[in-house]
């Protein structure tokens, strides 16, 4: 079950910019260990590198490269380029975003424009770019990795990251709408509170830099007591990629450990 042989996927944010498990680098190498080609992409090419060394360790395949999937023309030449090279593209996983704090009143107008291309408008760019191939093939999978910010709040100011990624959701549903018939499906998978090398960055953002203290916040807000990790994410995607998936589209797999069912309220 759940094996990818002979397809091509396209993950972005295959990196992680810290030692440990990011989301995009836990995807990127599970695709690959379930026989998929993988072209890993992100910013950053010594994040994108140590994540096909460790791909190819494991005697499996990934093809790192670098793309600004914020620019449109930079995006377009990535994917033609991918379906030249292998012929294909069957799978896509849009995993960029990132959070930065602020409200209405506090963020800057220019950070504003920034979280909505960064976590949305990515999405819109590489997808638009894919889906012309994967309708020429019949078949295709688009998985787009957004938040629980994006479906309630989550306890920290982050107005732009949360609005983006309610809208990744909402693009994922019509757009899965929209081609259901062409044989492309495309679903969401919406991550919790996970402990990635991520935590390190939010706590210095939104916790004076206490890590510690941020953990074990985060933690007491799920159900479970724990948080989740990079391999719960990339395990939902995985599943949703795949063929025993192909039943479903334009729908949200939620990994978050029970905090979207809790009221808050213990009785």
């Amino acid at each position: 079950m759940l094996r990818l042989d002979g397809k091509v996927a396209v993950v972005t944010g295959c990196g992680s910019f810290a030692p440990g498990w990011g989301n995009g680098k836990a995807i990127s190498v599970l695709l690959a260990r379930q026989g998929a080609t993988v072209l890993g992409v992100d910013l950053d090419a010594d994040a994108a590198e140590a994540t096909r060394a460790l791909v190819e360790q494991e005697g499996n395949t990934l093809h790192a490269t670098t793309c600004d999937v914020t620019d449109a023309e930079q995006t377009r030449r990535l994917i033609d380029e991918c379906a030249a090279r292998f012929g294909r593209i069957d799978i896509l996983v849009n995993n960029v975003g990132r959070s930065e704090p602020g409200n209405p009143e506090t963020m800057d107008e220019d950070v504003w424009k920034r979280q909505l291309d960064l976590n949305l408008t990515s999405a819109f760019l590489t997808s638009k770019a894919a889906l012309p191939h994967m309708v020429s093939a019949g078949s295709g999978a688009i998985v787009n990795v957004a938040s629980i910010a994006g479906q309630r709040w989550v306890g920290k100011d982050q107005v732009a990251y949360a609005s983006a990624k309610a809208g990744l959701i909402q693009f994922t549903k019509v757009t899965a709408v929209a081609y259901a018939a062409k044989g492309v499906r495309l679903n969401t998978v919406v991550p919790g509170l996970m402990m990635t090398p991520l935590v390190k960055r939010l706590a210095d953002k939104y916790n004076d830099g206490d890590f510690e203290g941020m953990v074990a916040k985060r933690g007491a807000q799920v159900p479970m007591g724990r948080m989740g990790d990079a391999w719960d994410v990339a395990h939902a995607t995985l599943f949703l990629a795949s063929d025993e998936a192909r039943y479903i589209t334009g729908t949200e797999l939620v990994v978050d450990g029970g905090i979207t069912a809790f009221t808050g309220w213990a009785g």
